[in-house]
């Protein structure tokens, strides 16, 4: 049987799309999917309460990723114009501050929706979320935009100013 939830990732897919558009994706919110709540076993109860963690999470975590890439395009821009060494250096720091701060927020949230689990369900979802990582392994090296996080297959770019091979 192939699995029908993405692990946490989904929720991070959800972070730069709309509040409006989430749940008109197929199979957005994944806690709220047939499917998922039937292999995890959820109630509404906790269906409900990972909603609430998402969306208490969700503007913070758009607010950074914009900021992020805010500050990423400017080191972009520095670079491109062969700025100095220490204005590169301080936007880097600037750049890093930011995303560590997203990593952080987007890791409570998702720390917090599985505290939601029952033991027997954080079992079930992390064998689920094994056999998807092993059914869709991600590429070596992907293009720029298909960059993601382990815990995103699929949607948000958790890097974009990572560094790249031969940039």
């Amino acid at each position: 049987m192939r699995p029908t939830v993405f692990g946490p990732a989904l929720a991070v897919v959800l972070l730069t799309l709309p509040a409006s558009q989430a749940p008109a994706q197929s199979g957005f919110p994944w806690w709220k999917d047939p499917k998922v709540v039937q292999e995890l076993g959820l109630t509404p109860d906790q269906s409900a309460r990972i909603d609430n963690v998402f969306r208490a999470a969700l503007a913070q975590l758009q607010q950074s990723k914009t900021e992020l890439d805010h500050q990423e395009a400017e080191l972009s821009r520095l670079v491109e114009i062969n700025a100095d060494e220490a204005t590169v250096l301080r936007q880097v720091d600037k750049v890093e501050v930011v995303r560590g701060s997203l990593n952080k927020s987007r890791t409570l949230m998702l720390l917090h929706m599985r505290q939601v689990f029952t033991p027997k369900q954080n079992t079930k979802f992390k064998a689920v979320f094994e056999q998807y990582r092993r059914e869709n392994p991600r590429p070596a090296n992907p293009p720029p935009d298909a960059r993601a996080s382990p815990d995103a297959p699929k949607g948000v770019p958790e890097s974009k100013g990572r560094p790249q091979p031969g940039k």
